[in-house]
This record gives C-alpha cells, sequence and structure tokens, in this order.
C-alpha cells in the first residue's frame, strides 16, 4: 500500500501526519473536523501553509475551506507548524535529526550542532562549522544543510527521516521563499536575499528530498532533548573554534552535557 501523508486543518493538534492512526486520533469524534490525505510529504506541506485547497470530513466528503478566523490562522501563507515534545515523542520515524545554530554576539563568533536519535535514541552529536564573523542565520542554515546531507544518507538506506530546526528563518528559506525566489531568478521583491549560495545548494538538495522526509519546527529550550542538544554541541563549536563538522567524540552522557553552557 502506498503511503500516504495526512493533513489536519481542523482537529485536537492541526499538522501533517505520516500514518492513518495518528491523525484518526486528532480527528475522530472531533466537531468539524477537517482533514485530508496527500500522496507526498510536499502536497501535504503545499496544503497546510498554502491558502487554497480543500480538505474532507470524517465521511471523506469535500468541503470548501472554513472562513473563520481561527481556520485562516491555520493555513495562513508562510507559516509552519511548531511541534511540541509530546507530538515528536509519538512519531514513528527511523531517524530524528535535531539541529541548531549559535552566535554570540550576533554577528559574532557562530558555530552549528547536530543531534541524531535512532530508533528513538540517541546516536551521535556534532558539532562545527566556526565562523568568527558568523552570524545566527547563517548557523542555524549551515547546521540544516549538514542534516539534509545526512538525511539523504539515511534515505538512500532505506530510512525514513525527520529534521527537526527551531529555526523557522532557515526552514522556509528551504522549502518554501526559495520556490518563488527561484522563479524569479532568484531575486525578491525589497532588496538582497542573504546567504543565497548556501540557500541555494540547500535547495537543490531539498527538492530531491521532499518527498521522503520532514523538516519540521520546534521551539528552543522548551525541553525538546534533541534540540537541547544541538545546542549545546553549537556552543562546543565556538569554545573550541572549530571548523569542520565533526562527530563528537566522548560519551554521550546526556546529563552530562545538558549541563553545558547553552546557547
Amino acid at each position: 500500500m502506498a503511503k500516504k501523508f495526512y493533513v489536519v486543518w481542523q482537529g485536537r493538534t492541526p499538522g501533517i501526519y505520516t500514518d492513518w492512526n495518528s491523525c484518526k486520533q486528532q480527528v475522530d469524534k472531533f466537531a468539524g473536523a477537517k482533514y485530508k490525505s496527500f500522496p507526498t510529504m510536499a502536497e501535504a506541506e503545499q496544503a497546510f501553509v498554502g491558502s487554497h485547497g480543500a480538505s474532507t470530513t470524517k465521511k471523506g466528503t469535500a468541503v470548501k475551506k472554513a472562513s473563520s478566523t481561527s481556520a485562516k490562522s491555520a493555513t495562513k501563507p508562510n507559516t509552519i507548524k511548531t511541534y511540541t515534545a509530546a507530538e515528536i515523542a509519538k512519531m514513528n520515524t527511523d531517524v530524528m535529526i535535531f539541529t541548531d545554530g549559535g552566535c554570540d554576539p550576533n554577528p559574532g563568533q557562530a558555530g552549528s550542532g547536530m543531534a541524531v536519535y535512532r530508533d528513538g535514541k540517541i546516536a551521535e552529536l556534532w558539532y562545527g562549522l566556526y565562523n568568527p564573523m558568523g552570524t545566527n542565520n547563517t548557523a542555524e542554515l549551515n547546521a540544516l544543510h549538514q542534516a539534509l546531507m545526512m538525511a539523504q544518507i539515511e534515505s538512500n538506506q532505506g530510512k525514513s527521516v525527520t529534521i527537526f530546526c527551531d529555526s523557522k528563518y532557515s526552514i522556509q528559506c528551504v522549502t518554501q521563499w526559495a520556490i518563488g525566489w527561484q522563479k524569479k531568478g532568484w531575486k525578491k521583491a525589497g532588496g538582497e536575499i542573504k546567504n543565497l549560495e548556501l540557500i541555494k545548494e540547500m535547495f537543490a538538495l531539498h527538492q530531491q528530498l521532499k518527498d521522503k522526509i520532514q523538516v519540521l519546527h520546534v521551539n528552543g529550550h522548551v525541553g525538546v532533548e534533541g534540540n537541547e542538544l544541538a545546542d549545546r554541541m553549537s556552543m562546543i563549536a565556538i569554545a573550541e573554534k572549530e571548523t569542520e563538522f565533526t562527530r563528537y567524540p566522548d560519551e554521550i552522557n546526556v546529563a552530562e552535557i545538558l549541563k553545558m553552557q547553552a546557547g
């Protein structure tokens, strides 16, 4: 059976779900539930964040998009859902990659970090890409770029991959805004596209992967362990001035790592 992706516009927790059971939990016996299945993640993401399209009731009957304020805000263009630790814990995915970038001051010393979970357990930590005159946005983009490259390898091995990033700017640059920028010859109204060459490379990679992986947003410093670990790795990158992207060599003691300086 072909895999489907489910968009929930109105339910207990609006968002995109990768299996029917998770979707059903959001809409079953929920008054006014609106949802629909899509064959690819890209179509689901576009439907969820876009301002057009239809949804379906529980019985599967197509209906027009609701015009209420809440429905409009849920599907407002250029918005993305933020996932909580509880939602992440329920996800069924082989590999979870958390990314973060730090800069102190901004602009100033910048570094990137990444935490990789396999089958729900922390497996690898990475840090580096130090730049003495970087920015927070560039550090976040660099971390997401590394995650996309790892996701490509994992996906080619048949693994399901979800990337979590706490930078809406980075996610939207690569998954939303770059689509329009490319159509306009990599230009945007109002001036320069910062970090353009990096964004171009990341966009090309995401276009190859968009039907196979998810890139989701989490808030920083709200108790999402993977995000906190990636944050500490970005701080190590700055402290050690590590320009390469390097695997953390020590034993991964989560409690001790979380005691380190936060970004």
